[in-house]
């Protein structure tokens, strides 16, 4: 049993092609340390607005046909593992990505992975995902994706 099949795969969004910004969708360990970036960046003075947390297989093949992610099928957000955090000022999206910079350090701090770096900072990326963080390391997505693993709640993927 798991987050993912015992709140995701029941709640009537599970198959929906749009956008789900709620935090409730979130693993609930993750959320909590979503809950806890977007309150550090704010006392840093960075507003954070969550855009998209949970997203369906419908979402992500739409996105994938856009050539907005290159994964086809599912995502870490299929599972409630990920969330994309937009950057507003003045209550505009901030667009420039290196205001995200910060996102690396509080990502590492609060147990996520920044779509900056993937968590492999010292490696070349050729896809950069700016106000992306994940629960889970890249290596791992594969056992995720075939339902061969789920994350426990206070997992870390730095340690």
């Amino acid at each position: 049993m798991s987050f993912y099949t015992e709140v995701l795969q029941k709640d009537p969004r599970f198959n929906s092609p749009s956008a789900c910004h709620d935090l409730n969708m979130l693993e609930p360990g993750f959320r909590s340390d979503i809950i806890l970036f977007i309150n550090e960046a704010k006392a840093m003075g960075h507003t954070l607005v969550p855009v998209e947390t949970y997203r369906s297989t419908q979402r992500q093949q739409m996105f994938y046909a856009k050539h907005l992610t290159k994964l086809r099928n599912v995502g870490v957000h299929h599972f409630g593992l990920a969330c994309d955090l937009a950057l507003m000022d003045g209550g505009h999206y901030q667009p420039d990505r290196q205001d995200y910079m910060f996102f690396l350090e509080l990502a590492q701090k609060h147990h996520m992975i920044s779509g900056i770096d993937w968590g492999t900072p010292h490696q070349h990326h050729t896809f950069h995902d700016y106000d992306h963080v994940q629960r889970i390391k890249v290596s791992d997505q594969a056992k995720l994706f075939a339902g061969e693993w789920y994350p426990e709640s206070d997992y870390n993927p730095w340690a």
